[in-house]
């Protein structure tokens, strides 16, 4: 993933625990639903490309008895959070989407969790992806529905907006054209994959508390903690505090927010 300075549309990528804390407890949730929807057959070689903190690569080692599991990425502080939980059950290499050190067609099953609406050019990462797989194997991928079914970051960007209107063009919804279905296919056709098809994977996203809700923003890992974090603390405590009204807590202090994520796949020809 790619890095910049915060407030820009994209955003660093190394702190592998806050990044837990914002987004990848709730890939750890999408995870093996889109594994089922893949439906592999057991025993074939998979590869995760942009395996992050290694949510979705668990995810296949618990579900997809796989013959062999690799993943790449190009956050080492990330690899270092995935090999602790993996161990050696993956072999996780430190690269790139759009250049990977794996030969042409070396696995039956390529995937990716949350990284097309990051990679600097998409088609190229799903070209290298393609590569990878042999003819006749899998490549899947999801994203969040920014620009939809996704409260965390609507809610976010919405009271951001309200209080800055600049802040309108670091929305992911705005300008992430992966965050929806038909552009997903499309970039999966134009890449030369058959049978492309894309589902909605929705889940429910708990917050036992506002805190809960609002300390993973100030982690500064993605656009919106990025964002969050590039302000004074004066603006900031006004964000806090919009976010705070918006949040639909029960008498318990709780919350339960919706997202979707879609999801695509083809086969590699």
């Amino acid at each position: 993933m790619p890095t910049t300075t915060p407030g820009a549309k994209t955003a660093a990528w190394l702190n592998a625990d806050a990044y837990e804390r914002y987004m990848g407890r709730w890939s750890r949730r999408v995870a093996p639903l889109f594994l089922s929807w893949l439906a592999v057959a057991p025993a074939r070689r998979w590869l995760d490309v942009g395996c992050g903190t290694g949510a979705l690569s668990a995810a296949i080692l618990e579900c997809c008895a796989p013959r062999s599991l690799m993943g790449a990425d190009p956050s080492e502080g990330f690899l270092r959070k995935a090999r602790e939980q993996l161990g050696d059950r993956a072999s996780l290499e430190c690269a790139s989407a759009s250049v990977m050190p794996f030969g042409d067609a070396a696995v039956d099953v390529t995937v990716s969790a949350l990284l097309l609406n990051f990679a600097p050019d998409a088609s190229a990462a799903l070209a290298e992806m393609t590569r990878v797989t042999a003819s006749g194997g899998t490549l899947g991928a999801y994203v969040w529905d920014y620009g939809g079914k996704m409260d965390l970051i609507r809610m976010f960007w919405d009271a951001a907006i309200e209080l800055d209107p600049q802040a309108s063009g670091l929305d992911e919804g705005a300008y992430a054209a992966l965050c929806r279905p038909e552009a997903l296919a499309a970039l999966f056709m134009r890449c030369g994959l058959a049978k492309v098809d894309v589902h909605g994977i929705e889940i429910a996203m708990p917050f036992g508390s506002f805190d809960d809700f609002w300390q993973p923003f100030l982690g500064g890992q993605g656009p919106a903690p990025a964002y969050a974090m590039s302000l004074a603390e004066p603006a900031r405590e006004r964000l806090r505090e919009r976010l705070r009204a918006r949040l639909p807590l029960s008498a318990d202090g709780s919350a339960v927010l919706a997202a979707c994520a879609w999801a695509v796949r083809g086969v590699v020809r």
